[in-house]
Order: structure tokens, then sequence, then C-alpha cells
């Protein structure tokens, strides 16, 4: 019974928790310290290596979270209608795996850079260690479980999977008794990605929202330049 109220607390309270204080901690965060709001780019310190890490990071983990928004959350009769639960389960094992590597060698990149030059680990604050070193686990947890997944591909074990995290946004109470027989790994991962959630106001992630909010930019109304009549200015002499 203790188990039950424990994996009740992991997957099913815990996951509000770190979603409650995501969203009312970022928005505390903007408004109190808007000039912390920024990503604190490290190029002027030392530019090297940073483009190439941080492109196959960025790269990389932005396919991740993309699929795991269309393969998690997409409505599942349009799932059913394009692809079989099987064959779901290995686009998500081939093209979750291909971006992975990518973004793990890319943070890997960005990790040893940080940690090797003098100037960046004097100029870095503990908190940073800390969120590429759990972005660095996630990513490993992620990628440990496409050799498990190709063990069951018959797909129950995603669609499983897929039902605890759209009964999560559906707010839907018997959503972590879909846990209680998933394999550790699994389990970890989803962990470790709500912990993620949970420190980012408090860490330099918060200008994520700035990212997505840029979207607003492509459907932003047209700019409406006036140039001064130039005849209007001149001066009549008399």
């Amino acid at each position: 019974m203790s188990n039950e109220y424990l994996n009740t607390f992991l997957f099913g309270v815990y996951p509000y928790i770190c979603l409650v204080v995501l969203l009312l901690g970022s928005l505390i965060r903007f408004d109190r310290e808007p000039y912390t709001w920024k990503s604190d780019s490290s190029q002027i310190l030392r530019r090297g290596r940073l483009r190439s890490g941080s492109n196959l990071f960025h790269y990389g983990v932005l396919t991740v979270v993309i699929g795991h928004f269309v393969g998690f959350l997409s409505p599942a009769w349009a799932v059913d209608w394009a692809l079989s639960p099987a064959q779901h389960q290995l686009v998500a094992m081939v093209a979750g795996g291909i971006a992975g590597v990518i973004a793990i060698i890319g943070l890997s990149i960005v990790i040893h850079r940080r940690i090797v030059d003098p100037r960046l680990r004097l100029n870095s604050r503990k908190m940073d260690f800390v969120v590429i070193i759990m972005l660095w686990l996630q990513l490993a947890l992620g990628l440990s479980t496409v050799p498990l997944s190709a063990q069951h591909m018959d797909g129950v074990m995603f669609a499983q999977l897929s039902a605890y995290v759209s009964g999560i946004v559906t707010f839907n109470a018997g959503a972590a008794s879909l846990m209680l027989d998933v394999p550790l790994v699994y389990k970890l991962h989803v962990l470790l990605g709500f912990s993620i959630f949970l420190i980012s106001p408090f860490t330099r992630m918060v200008h994520i929202w700035s990212g997505i909010g840029s979207l607003a930019y492509l459907f932003r109304p047209y700019q409406i330049v006036r140039t001064p009549d130039r005849r209007s200015k001149k001066v009549s002499r008399t």
C-alpha cells in the first residue's frame, strides 16, 4: 500500500507541483526581476566551440521536445489513423534516438568547455552546473530507453506512457496508476523531466519563454513607416 501512495505522490501530485512552480515562478521572476531574464551567454568570455556545441544541443533538444509533444499529446484517433502503435514507437525510437544523440554530444561539448576554461568556470553559477548536469542526465536516460523499447516492439508501453501524459494534462486523477508497472528507467526519466521544470524559474532556463514568445513576431501587424515631406520643410526667404 505504501508503494501505491508513493507512486501516487511522485506521478500524480509531484508533476502538478512542478508545473505550478514553473508557471507562477516564471511570472513572478519576470515581474520582479526582469533584468535577470536572460540566457547569460558566455560567448564574450570564450568563443571557441560554443557555436558547435550550442547549435548541436539546441537543434537536438528542440527536436526531442517537439517530438515528445507531438508523440504523447496528439489525439489518439489521429495517431491510430496514421500509424499503428508499433510504427509509432519505431518512429519515436529512431527520430528521438538520433536527436537525443545530437543533443547530448552538443551538451557534452558545452559542459567540457565550461569546466576546462578557468574564466568560464569562475563566472559560472552553481545552478548553471546543476542545470546542465540535469539536462545531460535527462538526455542519457532518454537514450537508455531506446534499447529497452526495442525489446518490446508491440507499442503497448509507448501507449501506456502516452496515456499517462495525456492524463496529467487532462487532470485525470487515475493517471498515476499507469506508472505502477513501468520500468524504473522510464520513471526516472519522467521524474527528472518534471524536476527540471521545477528549478527552471530559478535558473537561466527562463529564457526559453522568450524563445516561445518570439513566435508571436511572425504574426505581428505590418509596421507603418512615414517619410517626412521634404517640400514642407523648405524655408521661404522674404
